[in-house]
């Protein structure tokens, strides 16, 4: 650790209890002296009031309304000055930690959210759903509550055990500053003010600046009020990247409302699963996709459905994508779903209604973002506000490491091909790109790669984040080898390794070395990354974060020496609360001593860079995404000609990997074609098998199991 740096731990031990809840409270706006220096230019703190008075100011150009709506606002200002001095003491790691150890209040908390849920729905799912939650949350208190404790010997939290630290450039701190921001919903107002005339996204060359980005997702989420949803309801979306999506996360989070991303290419079964579980009891859905919900929502708690058009937010010009889309095209399948709402309807009625912003604060859940976790059938992982806010601030800190040798631009254009939906573009694009009033260009369907060679013709980019697969289909398009590429400064890759022939490749192309990172949904989603500053591929994951400690450990729960092979344990304040509806899963994922274990296997050099060696669970991972052999399998297994059936992922020189099944007929008379034909019914493309083999019998150990690894 820096000298002078105090560490978390350090902090927590100095901080008091009632500096906590006054910091948990939303109460904490600034750094103490004796915190770490805040940016040069740190904007000044905006609120949900603000924004709504200007707004309502500037509409009415009225002064006694912008008075009024601006009085609550200064009265808490005063509150938060008085206190700021003792609370801000409290670090951004600590304030993680403390507030993942949210103890009793948490739960009341969590509890009270939840009753109001269950009123609202007025379901057995809703009640069950409200006590599964506290469950979890419960669950991750426990695990966080467990970490704040005095360390094991076996912990790593002294300086010199972080080895990572000496790797660090000097302008890099260790530690991320204490928390500004109430929420994520308070940065991304302040954000909006401060760079309200700029482009904040982009598609098919319809721009939507951040003004107007307040101004809608304003609106959208007074209509939501009006429904009727409460603080914590959760709040569904299944969009590709249209410009309807970054309004709705922001109109939810501002509403205090959970999030519940969906894959648009899920099929019924899927979305059924994630609604079911989630307990969501609205949804924001693109019309192409609507008809698969139809199929399933009798079956799901869901009561308010808005439905999008891609052109809704795209002036006369979206009449005609529309047409193009539904009659040219044929992409929109005929659906009915009775009761529902258009977008566009939507935001009338809500400009018409009066928003009541809600406190909202960094202990409140923002994201239930689905994943595999380790194994089954998928899973929230529960984000609280203060675990995603804290990731921006580390990806933050750490993309100065980009600029220590070249020019910051002063209006960053990041291109968005990967899914809102997935943690790494929601992070790292979207809400990244409004921290820093950059200008996201959304690629509504990235498969096209002449389509997205166009769009990147368009524009000067500077960030461009991507997976394996994505980079490769790039580079074998003669297009995009024509195009110019000295305005990008930074290529991220993530979501599954990156080879070593496509990163050399791409940087003969395009003059940059890709800097590849890595995380789990369940860490919001950087935990590791490597310096954007290198000039060549590592092949390596790079360091830990700020604020973030990676611990190799063997099956014991021991610290391995450096070079030695071991799970990827991660500790930090980017690390979930939980997952939803799941107290057992979430008991088994954590340590005792609060790290989360990632079930990678991977090894950590004296200068704290770390390698992946493997995987330690039989996750197959597809382009960047996660499945899981169970899934494959319970789905296979429905198949009435089948009598039993393995999976596994084999090696693919596209997308990495991809799903192999083994099968064991029931019928003779089955064929491979018969059951890839009755996945593609059922799964989503990529967890679909692409391989079938058929046995007389599948290994098994002496208590009958199947033994997958057998088959690799």
């Amino acid at each position: 650790m820096r000298p002078g740096a105090l560490s978390w731990e350090d902090q927590l031990a100095k901080a008091s209890s009632k500096e906590r809840v006054r910091e948990k409270a939303g109460t904490v706006r600034k750094a103490s002296k004796g915190s770490a220096k805040p940016p040069k230019e740190a904007p000044a703190k905006t609120s949900a009031e603000e924004v709504e008075a200007a707004r309502v100011k500037s509409a009415s150009n009225g002064k006694r309304s912008a008075k009024k709506a601006a009085s609550s606002e200064t009265a808490a200002s005063k509150t938060s000055a008085r206190k700021a001095a003792a609370a801000a003491k409290t670090t951004a790691r600590t304030a993680a930690k403390a507030g993942a150890a949210r103890g009793k209040s948490a739960s009341k908390k969590s509890s009270a959210t939840q009753d109001a849920a269950t009123k609202s729905t007025g379901s057995k799912a809703a009640r069950k759903t409200s006590i599964a939650m506290t469950s979890a949350k419960a669950a991750g208190t426990k695990r966080a509550t467990a970490a704040a404790k005095p360390a094991p010997s076996r912990r790593r939290g002294s300086a010199a055990e972080k080895l990572w630290l000496k790797s660090y450039p000097k302008e890099i701190p260790a530690e991320i500053e204490p928390f500004r921001h109430s929420s994520l919903a308070d940065l991304l107002l302040e954000s909006c003010r401060n760079f309200a005339d700029r482009r904040a996204f982009t598609s098919m060359g319809v721009s939507l600046t951040f003004a107007e980005l307040e101004k809608a997702s304003r609106d959208f989420a007074a209509y939501l009020q009006s429904l009727g949803l409460k603080k914590g309801a959760r709040l569904a979306i299944m969009m590709p990247n249209v410009l309807q999506y970054p309004v709705v996360i922001m109109a939810a989070l501002r509403a205090g409302y959970v999030i519940v991303n969906i894959n648009a290419l899920y099929t019924a079964r899927e979305l059924q699963h994630q609604l079911v579980d989630s307990g969501a009891e609205a949804i924001v859905i693109l019309e192409n996709f609507a008809r698969t919900l139809q199929t399933v929502i009798k079956e799901t708690p869901v009561r308010h459905v808005v439905v999008a058009t891609l052109g809704d937010m795209m002036g006369l010009k979206g009449h005609l994508v529309n047409f193009a889309v539904r009659r040219m095209k044929k992409l929109v399948p005929a659906w009915s779903l009775p009761g529902h709402v258009p977008f566009r309807q939507a935001i009338r009625q809500g400009a018409a209604a009066r928003f009541s912003p809600p406190e909202v604060t960094l202990d409140d859940v923002a994201f239930l973002q689905y994943t595999g976790g380790t194994t089954g059938v998928a899973k929230g992982a529960i984000l609280l506000h203060r675990n995603v806010l804290a990731n921006v601030m580390q990806n933050e800190l750490w993309l100065q490491t980009a600029y220590l040798n070249q020019p910051r631009p002063q209006r960053p254009v990041y291109i968005c091909a990967l899914p809102l939906c997935h943690i790494y573009a929601l992070t790292v694009n979207a809400l990244m790109g409004i921290k820093l009033g950059a200008e996201n260009v959304l690629i509504v369907n990235p498969k096209d790669i002449p389509g997205l060679v166009k769009e990147l013709g368009k524009y000067d980019f500077n960030v461009l984040p991507g997976v394996n697969t994505l980079f490769n289909a790039l580079l074998n398009n003669e297009q995009f080898r024509k195009l110019s590429f000295k305005s990008l400064n930074l290529t991220l890759g993530g979501g599954m390794a990156v080879q070593r022939s496509v990163a050399e490749r791409w940087k003969e192309v395009t003059g940059r070395t890709i800097c590849e990172g890595y995380g789990l949904s369940e860490t919001s989603p950087v935990a590791a990354a490597n310096r954007f500053d290198i000039t060549e591929f590592t092949g390596t994951i790079g360091l830990p974060l700020p604020s973030t400690e990676i611990a190799i450990r063997d099956e014991n729960g021991r610290d391995l020496k450096p070079g030695k092979v071991g799970e990827i344990c991660i500790r930090g304040p980017q690390v979930m609360a939980g997952y939803w509806n799941k107290p057992e899963e979430t008991k088994e994922a954590f340590t005792p001593d609060g790290f989360l274990k990632s079930g990678d296997m991977g090894v950590m050099d004296e200068s704290g860079y770390i390698r992946i060696v493997d995987r330690k669970k039989d996750m197959i991972l597809v382009s960047g995404f996660n499945v899981y052999p169970n899934e494959i399998e319970e789905v296979v297994a429905e198949h009435p000609g089948v009598l039993e059936v393995a999976a596994i992922g084999v090696p693919d020189e596209h997308s990495g990997e991809v799903p192999k099944i083994f099968v064991v007929k029931k019928d003779p008379s089955l064929a491979e074609q018969d059951l890839l034909n009755f996945c593609r019914e059922r799964l989503t493309g990529y967890k679909r098998p692409r391989h079938v083999e058929f046995r007389s019998e599948l290994p098994k150990s002496n208590v009958g199991k199947i033994v997958r690894r057998e088959l690799r």
